[in-house]
């Protein structure tokens, strides 16, 4: 467990981290972010393309876990249970309390485990600080809010530095 900033690859979605490989790799679970990484803001419902990813990852025995840090109430169980997928609201991140409960919930470990999230300081942080590792993904849209952008141009050497050292 270390304070790191730099993720393992950074991934053009979540459709692009094939089920495939991370089953070569012993993967059994991936904690994914929702806003931005699995949906846009405010979606409902997966698109196609991450919903034939939600099933590739089933196909291989892989658990797909909801961590979210929503503050909407519901939001992310909304999500999560029109699926049937097990989540974690308000989960703290990039605390890395939210990853063991999370991790333990479902009888993982941290090298077991993978963390699928958009944002530098708080999914990648938090998956580096509970040893578990981080692919960054870019965000699906960044309209709307002007701190995002602020916010990702910040992180961009940390973008940089974790493109050079993929894990798929």
């Amino acid at each position: 467990m270390s304070f790191s900033l730099i993720p393992r690859g950074v991934y053009p979605s979540v459709a692009a981290l094939d089920p495939d490989d991370l089953s070569l790799r012993g993967i059994k679970l991936v904690l994914a972010d929702l806003d931005n990484t699995l949906v846009p803001y405010g979606a409902l419902e997966p698109s196609p393309q991450v919903k034939a990813w939600m099933d590739g990852l089933a196909a291989h025995k892989i658990q797909l876990f909801v961590l979210s840090n929503s503050r909407k109430p519901g939001r992310a169980q909304r999500f999560a249970e029109a699926l049937g997928l097990p989540y974690q609201g308000h989960s703290g991140k990039p605390k890395r309390a939210g990853y063991l409960r999370a991790m333990e919930r479902m009888g993982c470990t941290p090298a077991q485990t993978v963390m699928v999230g958009d944002q530098i300081f708080t999914d990648v942080l938090g998956a580096n600080n509970a040893g578990v590792v981080p692919l960054l993904i870019r965000p699906i849209r960044l309209a709307g809010n002007p701190g995002r952008y602020l916010r990702y141009w910040g992180e961009t050497p940390f973008r940089l530095l974790g493109k050079r050292r993929p894990f798929l």
